[in-house]
């Protein structure tokens, strides 16, 4: 099984995180969601002796891409998004390159996946890379994203939720932001204290209905 570093790193006032994907054997990373704090990924990964070879988009709300031009600029590398929302890229003038569900990526010798995940926006996507799952606004520790948003809707995210519910329970999840108790945590704990995980496991739809997502 290959290596992988997933590098968590705090950015902003809205309790973001940006992640570094990190193949230790080439010292070749992407970075995902760069919202805020550009210059802290940078001078991170510079301490770190990696070369960001690709930036990643969760999704397109501005706290996750408010500073991508910047990072572009700095960086000239490819910039991926989903094909549901590289209109939002395009605004901003930053050339991207769209994905869909089931597309792969390389980073250094690594292979990491896209899985198509809509609730919180349309065209959400989380990246997987062996064990390690990046969520972006999809699934927090505890939690879930917003479905009361333009392009979100609360019948996909149960479907997407449901999916994730069945991933392997050591599968460790990296939330787009700080919302939980831990900053980290895995599937499989995540079914027995995430109340919007363990509905969607159960086939509880109802519960998005009544309760509603936050």
């Amino acid at each position: 099984m290959q290596t992988v570093l997933i590098e968590q790193i705090a950015v902003g006032p809205m309790a973001n995180f940006s992640y570094l994907i990190i193949d230790p054997a080439t010292k070749k990373a992407a970075y995902v969601d760069p919202g805020f704090d550009v210059q802290k990924v940078l001078q991170t990964a510079q301490k770190m002796g990696v070369t960001i070879e690709k930036i990643l988009v969760t999704h397109t709300h501005f706290d996750h891409i408010q500073q991508l031009d910047q990072a572009f600029e700095a960086l000239k590398v490819p910039v991926y998004v989903s094909g549901i929302e590289v209109g939002a890229l395009e605004e901003m003038g930053v050339p991207a390159h769209s994905l869909a569900d089931g597309d792969t990526l390389s980073v250094g010798g690594l292979s990491v996946k896209c899985l198509l995940t809509p609730g919180h926006t349309s065209g959400e996507l989380c990246y997987q890379v062996g064990n390690h799952l990046i969520t972006g606004d999809v699934l927090f520790v505890d939690g879930c994203g917003r479905v009361d948003l333009p392009g979100s809707d609360p019948e996909k995210m149960f479907y997407t939720l449901k999916m994730l519910a069945v991933l392997p329970d050591e599968t460790i999840i990296y939330p787009g932001h700080d919302y939980g108790p831990t900053p980290t945590d895995t599937i499989g704990n995540q079914k027995k204290t995430n109340p919007y995980l363990a509905a969607a496991l159960k086939g509880e739809q109802t519960f998005f209905n009544v309760r509603g997502v936050f």
